[in-house]
């Protein structure tokens, strides 16, 4: 997914780890990623536990897309820290599933918490050629 995507690479987003139902993602936080009160932009910080989200509901190689996500803001960040979002399944039923996204810094300090809703559309996401 990553080589697929222009978002991830530009952030500086590294995989920790993916498997079933579950994704780890790291990112440094950059200047350009601050808002106006000198903390990590909110939208930033969204970006990065819906790119973990992501990446752990398609672990399936099931093609699937957000259908809904909510995100509570618990702690800000500052420039220079790293940035930890680790995405794990709740619940799958049929086509719908749910995941839980943790954001915390990389010492361990709480972010955000993410909660998201994804839905299959059908078809594989990496063809046997893309392998």
């Amino acid at each position: 997914m990553l080589s697929r995507e222009g978002t991830g690479p530009a952030w500086g987003i590294v995989i920790e780890a993916a498997r079933l139902g579950y994704s780890k993602l790291s990112m440094k936080l950059r200047a350009d990623m601050m808002n106006g009160h000198g903390a990590a932009h909110g939208g930033i910080v969204f970006a990065l536990a819906d790119t973990a989200f992501a990446y752990a509901c398609n672990s399936r190689n099931e093609t699937s897309v957000g259908h809904y996500a909510s995100i509570t803001y618990l702690a800000s960040a500052r420039e220079g820290e790293t940035l930890i979002a680790e995405a794990t399944e709740t619940a799958r039923a049929g086509r719908t599933s749910t995941y839980y996204v943790s954001v915390r810094t990389k010492g361990a300090a709480p972010v955000a918490e993410f909660m998201g809703t994804s839905r299959t559309i059908g078809g594989d996401y990496l063809k046997s050629a893309d392998l």
